[in-house]
């Protein structure tokens, strides 16, 4: 009774937010518009931007405004969720936060190793980083070199993991290898704090979530690492999140060690494969978007009173921003509606 009490105000306010992401139907109308200002008056006329865009001229805004903006409201979104959260809840929300810390910080990082003079413009997170981070987000987006980029993280969780990276003995890190150590710290961070923020059904809704997310994470690392890198099997390990749900550390053994040959027949034999008869090597990561959308949706109408339900709708959301920057990249290339759709349908 206490769970269901705790969600259901949320559940209802969730459901409600779910209700007003793009659909479908509506992708397909998108890809066939002619203009980019013709995107964005249509989406300021649907109700999950009809309040937050109501003030733009959409004749005025440039590409990167319009994905700044789009990313936002995943922001705004968080926000109301977290407005009407209790402090369980919050507890989930600060954990999943992170993610979005990471992806500024690999922004950041891009900019950096791809030596671009231009400053980030992240002006628009910033009220909301200062309400959930201890990032500063001006002197990371501000840093010219990967040194005062991690001098400026210093203070925050980020920093032993880079900084560690920074002085080992790898010879010249690349943003890759940094982009790699954050996941894996957050990750790691995941599966160590679930224990102990959560219990019940919330629990095994986490750890059924990501277990399967970082599972398949991994599947999709060791394929292409193998099929484009030709890397070796220590350099595989070494890119791995160091846990397992559903995958045996024998089957990772078999598969980091196999030739690309064996690595289909092996894939077929774990529970992934013997779970998703489609699954193949080539579309584990098309695979791994849909079994990870498909688990969140099930459990979170499967359980509507559990933490299932904002990872759910919050993940939804993120892929409707994806999927919205990818459509309007299709119409601004002029990409036949037939063959954006397809782009979109990968997100």
């Amino acid at each position: 009774m206490g769970t269901l009490l705790s969600y259901s105000g949320l559940s209802t306010k969730i459901r409600s937010m779910q209700s007003r992401l793009i659909q479908l139907d509506q992708f397909e109308k998108i890809s066939q518009m002619d203009s980019v200002p013709q995107v964005v008056a249509y989406l300021k006329q649907q109700p999950g931007f009809q309040k937050l865009w109501a003030n733009l001229d959409e004749t005025s805004l440039h590409r990167g405004d319009i994905e700044r903006l789009l990313r936002y409201t995943i922001y705004q979104n968080f926000t109301k969720i977290y407005k009407f959260s209790n402090d369980e809840q919050r507890k989930f929300l600060a954990l999943y936060f992170k993610r979005y810390e990471l992806f500024v910080m690999k922004a950041c990082l891009r900019n950096i190793f791809d030596h671009r003079d231009v400053e980030l413009e992240l002006s628009l997170f910033e009220e909301f980083f200062d309400l959930h981070s201890k990032l500063n987000l001006s002197k990371i987006t501000s840093s010219a070199t990967i040194e005062e980029f991690i001098h400026n993280i210093k203070g925050s969780e980020y920093y032993i993991p880079l900084n560690r990276l920074l002085n080992s003995d790898a010879e010249h890190p690349t943003v890759f290898d940094y982009g790699m150590a954050l996941d894996q710290y957050y990750f790691s961070l995941i599966w160590k704090m679930k224990g102990k923020f959560f219990s019940g059904i919330d629990l095994k809704e986490i750890t059924m979530a990501y277990g399967r997310k970082f599972d398949m994470l991994n599947l999709a690392w060791i394929y292409r690492s193998k099929r484009y890198y030709h890397m070796s099997a220590p350099a595989i390990y070494a890119l791995l999140i160091p846990m397992q749900y559903k995958l045996h550390k024998e089957e990772i053994t078999a598969l980091v060690e196999s030739d690309i040959d064996e690595f289909s027949k092996l894939l077929s034999q774990t529970y992934y494969g013997k779970t998703f008869q489609e699954l193949a090597p080539e579309t584990l990561e098309e695979t791994y978007t849909h079994v990870l959308r498909s688990i969140l949706k099930t459990e979170a109408r499967r359980n509507p009173h559990s933490v299932a339900v904002i990872y759910s709708y919050l993940y939804h959301k993120e892929h409707e921003v994806d999927r919205l920057i990818t459509a309007i990249e299709c119409v601004r290339y002029q990409v036949s509606p037939e063959e954006a759709m397809k782009h979109i349908l990968k997100n």
